[in-house]
């Protein structure tokens, strides 16, 4: 809002949480630009195509060792900025809460 004018904060963040999960601003708030067009039904559809591929490279009449390797279905990643595993957090006790919001 500007000035008194223009929409309410209220109803942007209603038409945002509103937008379908194959938009632009899901994807960015996924992970970036390479989530564009990935929705749910997407994600079903690449999960289908690797379990449909897993059942017949173990169902499948191979000679021994001789299992054709095939790919699994393209999928974006995400730029993680650290590949670290975050360290264990300790719950929080009721003395620190308190301790932190009396604080002034």
């Amino acid at each position: 809002m500007i000035a008194g004018r223009g929409p309410s904060p209220a109803l942007c963040l209603l038409l945002v949480a509103r937008l379908p999960d194959t938009s632009l601003t899901v994807a960015l708030a996924s992970g970036g630009r390479e989530f564009f067009g990935w929705g749910q039904d997407r994600h079903l559809a690449a999960d289908l195509y690797d379990a449909l591929n897993a059942n017949t490279r173990a169902t499948g009449q191979w000679n021994r060792g001789k299992a054709p390797k095939i790919p699994p279905f393209p999928r974006p990643k995400s730029h993680a900025k650290s590949t670290k595993k975050p360290a264990a957090k300790r719950p929080a006790t009721v003395r620190a809460l308190y301790q932190h919001f009396s604080r002034r």
